[in-house]
């Protein structure tokens, strides 16, 4: 191994496993520290890669560089994302073994652009055929779709995922990517009709109006101003100049193109977005009674046509609400907080559905066609990428947040399972003779949220269904009487 490094590649341990002071968290960062002012920001931990996000263009991602790592064995070079994708590829085709590579981090620390490192890799040191490439452009350009409708500018991070995404792709006797399937969870809806300071909202809504054409943007009834737009200026930046949405744009409708929309069907996606900004304009008044009414009737005869409903029942529907007692149908009247919760739900609704729709449209133009190749699934092995949404703590935390962070602390739990616990458990039923580790275990906070009859889920379901009115403050309450000696709760 030493002979292929050159001496910039020996800067530190390349491995965390040969430090020295190996219990040492300083020594640890030291160690990171020293190979990232060299660029050097990839370290292993045995078989676990830690990257350092650099914020800046390395040139380590030449087609040179991954013709170094093809084939080769884990530690003959120098560590990187490339090396553990061709790892798991060769375990994928020696051992015919599904595989699956787990990312993870806070926001920002890579995640995203790590996935589609790792994609591009198989995209170019994989097998080649014709249908091969097909699929090959379409695993690649799902990523700027998916993107433009999931991601958004946060206070860390301008790129920042909104959702979770499992990506899995199949590989044939070959070794030749063929087919592939996305499952996505739990999209942060809320963002469509809220952005804290300093946030944005997601980034399609803003490429829309930056590069559409003029005739695209009258048909939907659009201006260029993003400030024109109520759910666009939520978090006072609607222009970034990190961002350029104009750029982004041309590569989303080129990549729609690619993964087979027609045209009626994107011009379908777009009035959908559109509606949205639309809904979010959407203004109300209180007549004698305090009932509310809608004040802007042009914003209501745009979504009639864009959504294709009759503009009376929308209307209706945003100023009533239908209860059905003893199978008695009573409509009511709503005031204008509740006609403005209405509003915004059913932006986040159509949203939410929006993107649903999209994962599977996607799904379809990457789905191996198994009529004209029976037998496929008994040749064909499957890598997983998980590319989660990062943990973060903002001033106001939604409940998408919440359970964003939630996710995150499983996914440690997992790893610690599946390195620290399961390595250490094994030295034990060997009888090798080794100093323990100490590590936190953080099972403890994910009982925290949840242990049943006493986690944060489970009271927030009990409060939810109880009688009487609960609240903010009554749920809180019953937080406080049940886990308040728990040592991670602070109130």
């Amino acid at each position: 191994m030493e002979n292929a490094l050159t001496a910039r590649d020996r800067v530190g341990v390349q491995d965390f496993v040969l430090l020295e002071n190996f219990t040492s968290e300083a020594a640890f960062i030291e160690n990171l520290r020293k190979r990232f002012k060299e660029n050097l920001i990839y370290t292993y931990i045995g078989s676990v890669l830690v990257s350092v996000n650099p914020y800046k263009d390395l040139e380590i991602y030449s087609k040179q560089h991954m013709d170094r790592y093809r084939g080769v064995s884990f530690y003959e070079v120098s560590p990187h994302l490339y090396a553990i994708a061709d790892n798991a590829y060769r375990s994928l085709r020696t051992e015919r073994k599904d595989q699956c590579i787990l990312i993870s981090g806070e926001s920002g620390a890579g995640k995203t652009e790590a996935t589609k490192k790792i994609l591009q890799y198989y995209a170019v040191t994989c097998p080649v055929s014709d249908q091969v490439e097909t699929v090959k452009d379409r695993l690649l350009q799902c990523n700027p779709v998916l993107e433009a409708f999931g991601n958004a500018k946060t206070l860390r991070n301008d790129n920042s995922s909104r959702f979770g995404k499992y990506m899995d792709v199949q590989f044939d006797y070959k070794g030749a990517p063929i087919g592939g399937h996305i499952l996505n969870y739990l999209l942060e809806k809320s963002r469509v009709v809220h952005q804290n300071h300093g946030e944005r909202n997601f980034h399609i809504f803003y490429q829309l109006l930056e590069g559409g054409e003029e005739e695209l943007l009258r048909r939907l009834g659009l201006e260029k101003n993003p400030h024109q737009y109520h759910f666009l200026v939520k978090g006072q930046c609607a222009k970034v100049s990190s961002i350029n949405d104009k750029n982004d744009w041309k590569v989303v409708r080129k990549a729609l193109s690619v993964i087979n929309f027609s045209d009626s069907e994107v011009e379908n996606l777009l009035s959908i977005v559109a509606s949205v900004l639309h809904l979010g304009n959407v203004q109300f008044s209180a007549d004698e009674q305090g009932n509310a009414q809608v004040t802007t009737e042009n914003q209501i005869k745009y979504l009639a046509r864009l959504l294709g409903v009759e503009g009376s029942l929308l209307r209706e529907s945003l100023t009533h609400k239908k209860i059905i007692a003893k199978g008695e149908e009573l409509i009511s009247p709503l005031n204008l907080e509740q006609a403005a919760y209405a509003r915004d739900a059913l932006a986040k609704a159509v949203y939410g559905r929006t993107f649903s729709w999209l994962v599977n449209k996607i799904n379809k133009s990457l789905a191996y066609k198994e009529m004209e190749n029976p037998g496929w699934r008994r040749s064909s092995t499957v890598l997983g990428l998980l590319d989660i949404y990062g943990f973060e703590v903002f001033q106001h935390n939604s409940f998408e947040q919440f359970c964003i962070n939630y996710c995150n602390e499983k996914l440690q739990q997992l790893f610690i399972e599946l390195t620290l616990k399961s390595e250490q458990e094994e030295y034990e039923a060997e009888g090798i003779a080794w100093e323990p580790v100490q590590y936190f275990n953080n099972k403890i906070i994910c009982d925290l949220v949840e242990e049943k009859f006493k986690g944060i889920i489970s009271i927030l379901d009990e409060e939810c269904l109880r009688p009487g009115e609960a609240t903010d403050m009554t749920f809180l309450e019953k937080l406080e009487e049940t886990i308040k000696n728990h040592p991670h709760f602070l109130t």
